[in-house]
């Protein structure tokens, strides 16, 4: 079964873009050794631990390139140990060969994404905030890694620039005042629109409560300041902790009570989930 990601109608194109970067014209070392389609035979294999995603991918990596069967038992989110035999993959062994790199790159990062983001999250266990990621994202990636966070356990932020309104320090600079900056806002976009602005003083979370925000930043305040912000909100507006998270802030972080915590490192910083393509070999049709 395709995984959630899978039923964006951007996918292709993604992945498509992908492949040719990896093949310009032809894969010569595979078309030197396999001058004729030959049915074959691979396993992919898990070299570590931790949670998968990005299986559908993988198996539409190979779909784009020819007739090629990926069987398995697992879906995205299971966890995966070290030696698992996630899938076996049938079809030309020259797609299987041209594919194994491009697909491999797909599911590890996702995985690994994935993986990085269900420890974090258990350290939010018990208390209400819910751990988001941001727009720092692998160029080209960002589809692939955001559904990763998800998987994981991890909650989306906006996808992109039209998704949502944040006001932000340089916004604020542009405007004049926090207060222009959601006026401003106000004024050019649908009610409907929330409208988020980042502080990073208890003057500025006064200011964006008056100014009438949606949802108010607390960006890279020490615990005790974020305690007192979320005191001064008092429920008038949501909240969200950005800047400085790492995993052994989270805990604290959670027991402040603040309704989000943005986590860049979810998608700049997550390690790869390694998997290899082993034991090719033919098959009689």
């Amino acid at each position: 079964m395709l995984d959630g990601v899978m039923k964006n109608t951007n996918v292709d194109e993604h992945i498509l873009a992908a492949i040719k970067e990896d093949v310009t014209s032809e894969d010569v070392t595979t078309m030197a050794i396999m001058r004729q389609p030959k049915l074959g035979e691979a396993q992919l294999i898990c070299k570590e631990s931790g949670i998968l995603a990005g299986l559908g991918v993988f198996k539409r990596t190979f779909e784009l390139l020819g007739d090629i069967t990926v069987t398995s038992t697992y879906q995205d989110g299971d966890e995966v140990q070290k030696g698992d035999i996630i899938a076996v993959l049938q079809g030309d062994i020259r797609v299987l060969l041209i594919g194994e790199r491009t697909a491999l790159n797909y599911l590890q990062r996702m995985s690994g994404i994935a993986s990085f983001t269900n420890d974090l999250v258990k350290e939010l266990k018990g208390s209400k905030t819910k751990l988001l990621d941001t727009r720092k994202t692998t160029p080209g990636m960002r589809l692939f890694e955001k559904y990763a966070v998800k998987v994981g356990g991890g909650t989306n932020h906006r996808y992109n620039l039209t998704d949502g309104i944040l006001i932000k320090d340089n916004h604020i600079g542009a405007a004049g005042s926090i207060k222009e900056a959601v006026k401003l806002c106000k004024d050019y976009a649908p009610f409907v629109r929330k409208i988020e602005v980042e502080t990073e003083s208890l003057e500025q979370v006064l200011e964006a409560i008056d100014a009438g925000a949606d949802i108010i930043m607390l960006d890279n305040m020490s615990l005790e300041t974020m305690a007192q912000a979320v005191k001064i909100i008092d429920g008038r507006a949501e909240t969200e902790c950005s800047g400085n998270v790492n995993k052994e802030r989270l805990k604290a972080i959670g027991e402040i009570g603040v309704d989000y915590v943005s986590c860049g490192a979810l998608t700049h910083s997550a390690p790869i989930l390694d998997f290899s393509l082993k034991n090719l070999h033919p098959i009689e049709a």
